[in-house]
Formats: structure tokens, C-alpha cells, sequence
């Protein structure tokens, strides 16, 4: 039995399902991996994690650990509980604020002071006519200022049994201090807190970036009252079936359904789209209310959207912790956990570099036993190689891109579920896209009917009817909603004991007599009799003529057939052109469509390749065929697809935002229903990747550079200044992600 603990880098108070913890202010983004790493080695923990938002998430086997050893194993770690009752504010609202008596500027501060006072004793000591207490009693203020914050993260990392960065730049200065070098000292703390507080800053711009979506939904809402009246209550008391007020330029506090009213939406927030969406209210309330996640989106809202110039009333079909927005800020808050290739990389090539530095570092210790130079020039020299080795930048390196990158995407509509499938959507080199509602619109429309010798038109669709309306398919909805329009005021007689031939059509029950409806592939096989002549003659008419087509046989004989036509997006054509531009070779269309219409869509959206006649299983063993020869997104709409999703390299769902399954199981997930951002998250993962590349190579170039350099007699202060600078480099680097601009919408 699977159980989750969650616990937060600052102190929280502890909720139902979670546990309050801290660590000194924040978890420090050099040691969210660390600490994922050393918790994913205990036996029953299934997966181990820190998240952008400063979450550490256990999920572990309860079969084979219990909770109590997860807390041991925390608390071990160098995070403790937190008595709920200190705060009462929840991890989305923790602003960080009380890291000192400056609030969240007070490693800053203090690292600035750091530098003001050595300026001062250097000015004082090189000035001379001085007593010399004096400039060295500027150095131990200096070392107060700038070493505060490196004392106490190190206290807790050798608590937690860990000698990381921050214990080898205090034990540095220290050795400073024994040789006398203050002002050296001084000088290393003053680089290393100041870029440590640089470091948070920029971080925290990310961060920020993402705590930003959860202040899109309002805190209350209007609920209309039974006498007509109105009255504000908190989002979290909102009740599903209640119906909202939203003003004209409100946000809109819930998703629901319009129920009075029209109006513009700007779904921007949540989807992405440039332009507002037109919203009216649904024909039949009782019917919206029974199966919301079926309405069009001309009918359905999101909370954080914003109403246009038309008032609204809007009822509720979820709470405000199962919102669209909700789900989309808890994933994205947790993207990080999911760790790209290059982060993986990185972590088990730290696992083999840092021991082997400070071998290194022992055997430079004993340097003057061989060389010619006292034990103090070796100690230092040592001390310097421990500064230049450490792997801080290249820590940093991969998740401040993820983070900068999914947070970039968020904004942009485009739900990007951590490093992995970040990184490996830049990487493409295929993309396969379902044919109904991702290349088309996915509103099929029946165009032509044809019924078969002696059988009247009528009678054809009110049996169509009858069965299709106990299905969900994109074309059993076509069918039952275009339906009525040509049958006039007869009547629909009921069908019962309807069953799914997945892939083929459905049979029912209509009377006492059997009814198929399907693809004319599914007459002729397994004990269906085939199609009558005159009946084939018009599937291959139809056909001709690029019509979707369903037949209709009631008992032993053909009722006729219908052709239905689904207009292919307008979007698509650029959308496709603007994927090659962006270096994606192969583009295939699948369809179960018959291999005709599967070509006659793919010529008007501009693809060479379409695969008709295809099974549900036939996608999946195209998709593992085509990832056999290249990295291959599968493009669906997350639920009829998922099989062959799952068999791609990504998974992209489109109009994700209309549908939890989408949200869930999709690796990218494309909030609004609209082609055209796809490209736009193409281009932002490609580019996080050349960063990350980036990245990579300045952390690990600088290492290469500082350790010959150190050896060969470079001092601890230039050491450090390269050293933090690489740092502050990749991540000032990384953080050009939130300013990706979506070429795509410009064009």
C-alpha cells in the first residue's frame, strides 16, 4: 500500500495528509537533489523528491516501511517537525519573510556589510598609522557577517551527516585565519555569501514565477441565494451545484458552466490563448449537470479565467482543491521532482567526482613532505583546490533551467510535468498527431445520408440515434446531436444494453432486435455477416468523397449509411510548418479512418504521411515502431490515445484543460484546444536544452580551469570569485527562460 509524506523546506503548519517540517529558511537548491538522492536509498521508499516550491515528497511502500522510519530518516536528513500550532499560514502562503531582522534581504545585507567592513580594514591596514587591532577587528566583523549563514547551514549539514560547499568554504577561511591571512578570509566569505544570497534571489525569481499562478483564482466568491439575493463566501466553502455572480472584468473564482448569461472570457491564465473565448449559457441545465466534462467549451469556465464586458452565472462542478487551476499549480510545483537525463547525469558523476577531490585534497595536505615549502603553503594551496573543485555550479546548472522553463511554459498554457520530458520533447525528431480532435476540430458534422433500397430516411437516424446517444465517442455525439435535424418530430425509440466493439462501432439493443453501427470494416468478420452490394457501393461513394462513415444494420438487414465530415483546424497548416522549422523531420498522421479520408485531412493540413485503418492496438505498435527509429512524440487528446501515448517517448495531450485524465497522464499537456502552441513548447524545450547544455559546460569548464590553476599556485579569493561567478553565470543563464518569447503567437 502506497503513502505519501510531504514536508516543506520553511515551517508550515501541519494539514490533513502532511506534515509541517523546516530547514533553517528554505531547502537551498544545492541540496534538493542531495536529499532526494539519500532518501531514495531507504528500502521501501518508491520515489524521493524536493520541488521547486521547497517540498520535499516521499512516497514509500508501507508493506515494507512505516511512516514513523520516513520521519526518522527526515529528521536525520537535518529536517525536524515543526509545532503546528507556531504558524497557521500553508505553504502557498509562506512568503519566506522571517529569515533574519531584515526579512528575506537579510543574507544579502549582512553579505554586503561583509564586504564594507573588509573594504574598510584593507583602506585602514594599507593606509597604515593605525594601531593593528584595529583593521583586524574589522576582519572579525567581516567574518561574523559573512560566515553567519555559512556557520549555520553547515552546523546542519554536519547534523545530517553531510560535508557539502558551505562546510568547505568555512573550514577555507577558517585555515585563512590560522595563517594569518584575514583578510583573505574575509575576502572568500564575502564572495561566497554574497553570491549565495545572489543565487536565492534569482532562484526565487523562478520560484516566484510559479507561486505566481496561485494567486490567479480570487479568494471568494458571490453565490446566488435561493430568494434571488447574493452572498461572498471563501472559494474553499464553495459546494459543487452552487451558483456563482461573476461581475463583468472578474475573475471567475471556480470551474463550472454558464447558466445565465454571455460574455468574452480571456482564458489566458489557465489555457494560454491570445484571444478571448465567447461563453453562453447551456440549453438544458439538467443535462450539463449530469455529464459537465462532455459540455462544449462555449459552455465551461475555469477559475483564474477573467470575464469580459457580460455578466455571468456560473455553477460549480468542482471544488476549488480539484479546480483545473489547482491541478495545474500542484503539478507544476512538483515538476522538478521528475529529473531530466542531464540531471541524472550530473548527479551520479558528482557521486564519483566529489570523493574523488577530496582525495586529492589529503594528498595536497602532505604536499610538503615531498615538495620543497612549508606546511603552510601546502594547507593552503589544499584548501584552495577543496574551494575551486566543489561542484556548486554544476548542482544548480540543470534544475535552474527546469524550474525557469516549466514556469516559462505554465505561463504560456503549456503544462510541462519536470526536467524529463522537458528535455526530451527538445530533443524530437518525430511527431505522430491523432487525426480526430487534434488535426481536426473534433465536431464532426454529418454531411450526407444515404439509406439503403426500401428503407426510409427517417428510420435510418432515429435507430442511429437511439444507440448513439449512450455513447461518448466524438462521432456517436455527431450523430446523436446532428441527428434530430432530419428526422423532424418523429419519435427516438430507446436502446438498451449497449456494448463497445472498441475500435469498430457499438451494438444495442433497439426493441427485440439487434443494432450494429460501425465501420464497414466490422461487416464480414467474426460471424457479422458483409455488407449488402448496394450498401458497399456507397461506403466506397463516400469514401471518394473523404466522408467519415458509419453503417447502420438493424437484425440480418442494412438500415443505410451516414458520412460525416470533420473540418480540420485552421491552425493546424502553420502550426505543422512552423514544427519544421524548429527541426522536426518526420510528422505522421494516425487515424482509424479508412486510408482514403486519412489522406484527403492530410492534404489540407499539409502531411505527407497518414496512416489509416488503424486499430487502437495498430497506433501502439506504429508508435513503438517509429521510436525504434527516432525520439517521437505521440499527440492525442489523452484519453481515446492513451495506449499509444504511453508508448511514445513524450506524451502530448491538447485540450487538457477541459479534462483530468488529460492532466494526469499526459508528460505535456496542452491547456488550451489549440494547435498552435505547440510549437511554442517545442521552441522553449529546445532552447531549455541548449541552456542546460550550456550550463554544463560553464560548470564543468570552470572546475577544469580553477584545479590545475589552485594546484599551480592560484589563491583562495580569485578561486572563489571564478567559482561563484560560474554559479551566479548558469543561473542568471537559466533564468533568460522566463523570458522566452513565443514566436509562434508573433508569426
Amino acid at each position: 500500500m502506497r503513502s505519501v509524506i510531504e514536508a516543506a523546506g520553511a515551517d508550515i503548519s501541519a494539514r490533513f495528509g502532511h506534515v509541517g517540517w523546516e530547514l533553517g529558511e528554505t531547502i537551498r537548491p544545492r541540496e534538493a537533489s542531495r536529499i532526494g538522492e539519500q532518501l531514495g536509498k531507504i528500502s521501501g521508499v518508491l520515489e524521493a523528491g524536493v520541488s521547486p516550491a521547497g517540498f520535499v515528497r516521499v512516497e514509500f511502500d508501507r508493506n515494507q516501511i512505516d511512516e514513523p522510519a520516513v520521519l526518522t530518516a527526515l529528521e536525520r536528513l537535518g529536517l525536524r517537525q515543526k509545532n503546528a500550532a507556531e504558524h497557521d499560514h500553508g505553504p502557498g502562503e509562506h512568503d519566506h519573510g522571517h529569515g533574519g531582522i531584515f526579512g528575506s534581504w537579510t543574507e544579502l545585507i549582512f553579505a554586503l556589510g561583509c564586504g564594507l567592513v573588509l573594504a574598510i580594514g584593507f583602506a585602514i591596514e594599507k593606509l597604515g598609522g593605525s594601531p593593528g587591532w584595529i583593521p583586524l577587528g574589522c576582519y572579525i566583523v567581516a567574518y561574523g557577517l559573512g560566515g553567519f549563514f555559512t556557520l549555520r547551514e553547515a552546523i546542519e549539514n554536519l547534523k545530517a551527516r553531510r560535508f557539502e560547499i558551505d562546510t568547505l568554504m568555512l573550514v577555507a577561511a577558517v585555515g585563512a585565519a590560522a595563517l594569518g591571512a584575514w583578510a583573505e578570509g574575509a575576502l572568500l566569505l564575502f564572495l561566497f555569501s554574497l553570491g549565495h544570497a545572489l543565487e536565492h534571489y534569482a532562484m526565487g525569481r523562478a520560484k516566484r514565477a510559479i507561486k505566481a499562478l496561485s494567486k490567479l483564482a480570487p479568494r471568494t466568491a458571490m453565490v446566488r441565494q435561493s430568494d434571488g439575493s447574493t452572498r461572498e463566501v471563501p472559494v474553499e466553502e464553495l459546494a459543487l451545484g452552487d451558483v456563482l455572480a461573476v461581475k463583468p472584468d472578474e475573475r471567475i473564482p471556480a470551474d463550472g458552466f454558464v447558466v445565465k448569461g454571455s460574455s468574452a472570457v480571456n482564458q489566458a491564465p489557465v489555457t494560454g490563448e491570445s484571444m478571448p473565448v465567447d461563453k453562453r449559457a447551456v440549453m438544458d441545465d439538467d443535462a450539463a449537470r449530469a455529464n459537465p466534462d462532455r459540455l462544449e467549451s462555449a459552455h465551461r469556465v475555469f477559475a483564474g479565467t477573467i470575464n469580459g464586458s457580460g455578466a455571468l452565472e456560473i455553477e460549480v462542478t468542482k471544488l476549488a482543491s480539484e479546480s483545473t487551476l489547482a491541478k495545474v499549480i500542484k503539478l507544476v510545483s512538483e515538476a522538478e521532482t521528475q529529473k531530466s537525463p542531464t540531471q541524472r547525469f550530473t548527479d551520479k558523476f558528482e557521486r564519483y567526482f566529489v570523493p574523488t577531490v577530496l582525495g586529492l585534497t589529503v594528498l595536497l595536505l602532505f604536499a610538503w613532505v615531498v615538495v620543497d615549502e612549508p606546511f603552510r603553503a601546502s594547507f593552503y594551496r589544499a584548501m584552495s583546490v577543496l574551494v575551486a573543485a566543489s561542484p556548486c555550479a554544476l548542482a544548480i546548472a540543470t534544475p535552474s533551467a527546469v524550474l525557469s522553463g516549466v514556469a516559462r511554459a505554465a505561463r504560456g498554457g503549456v503544462l510541462i510535468k519536470g526536467g524529463a520530458p522537458l528535455e526530451l520533447l527538445g530533443s524530437l525528431d518525430a511527431i505522430a498527431f491523432d487525426k480526430t480532435g487534434t488535426l481536426t476540430k473534433g465536431a464532426p458534422r454529418i454531411q450526407e445520408i444515404v439509406a439503403a433500397p426500401g428503407i426510409d430516411k427517417e428510420d435510418l437516424v432515429a435507430v442511429a440515434i437511439a444507440v448513439e446517444s449512450l455513447s461518448d465517442h466524438p462521432l456517436a455525439q455527431a450523430i446523436a446531436r446532428d441527428g434530430r435535424d432530419h428526422i423532424g418530430d418523429r419519435s427516438i425509440p430507446e436502446a438498451i444494453n449497449i456494448e463497445s466493439l472498441t475500435g469498430r462501432g457499438v451494438t444495442a439493443e433497439v426493441g427485440s432486435e439487434r443494432v450494429l453501427i460501425g465501420k464497414a470494416e466490422m461487416f464480414g468478420t467474426e460471424g457479422i455477416d458483409p455488407l449488402s452490394a448496394p450498401m458497399a457501393a456507397a461506403i466506397e461513394k463516400l469514401r471518394a468523397g473523404g466522408f467519415t462513415t458509419m453503417v447502420v444494420r438493424r437484425g440480418d438487414s442494412d438500415l443505410g449509411a451516414i458520412g460525416l465530415l470533420d473540418t480540420p483546424r485552421e491552425s493546424a497548416r502553420d502550426a505543422l510548418a512552423q514544427l519544421r522549422k524548429l527541426g522536426i523531420k518526420r510528422m505522421v498522421m494516425l487515424s482509424g479512418d479508412h486510408q482514403s479520408v486519412a489522406d484527403a485531412v492530410a492534404r489540407q493540413v499539409g502531411l505527407d504521411e497518414a496512416w489509416g485503418d488503424l486499430m487502437p492496438e495498430d497506433k501502439v505498435v506504429t508508435i513503438k515502431k517509429l521510436r525504434s527509429e527516432a525520439q517521437v512524440a505521440m499527440v492525442g487528446d489523452g484519453v481515446n490515445d492513451a495506449p499509444a501515448m504511453a508508448s511514445a517517448t513524450v506524451s502530448i495531450a491538447m485540450g487538457a484543460a477541459g479534462s483530468d485524465v488529460a492532466l494526469e497522464t499526459a508528460d505535456v499537456a496542452l491547456m488550451a484546444d489549440d494547435l498552435s502552441h505547440l510549437p511554442f513548447a517545442v521552441g522553449l524545450s529546445r532552447s531549455t536544452r541548449r541552456i542546460i547544455r550550456q550550463n554544463v559546460f560553464v560548470s564543468l569548464g570552470v572546475v577544469a580551469l580553477l584545479v590545475p590553476a589552485t594546484i599551480l599556485g592560484l589563491g583562495i579569493g580569485p578561486a572563489v570569485a571564478m567559482h561563484e561567478g560560474s554559479t551566479l553565470i548558469v543561473v542568471f543563464n537559466a533564468l533568460r527562460l522566463l523570458a522566452y518569447r513565443d514566436r509562434t503567437a508573433s508569426s
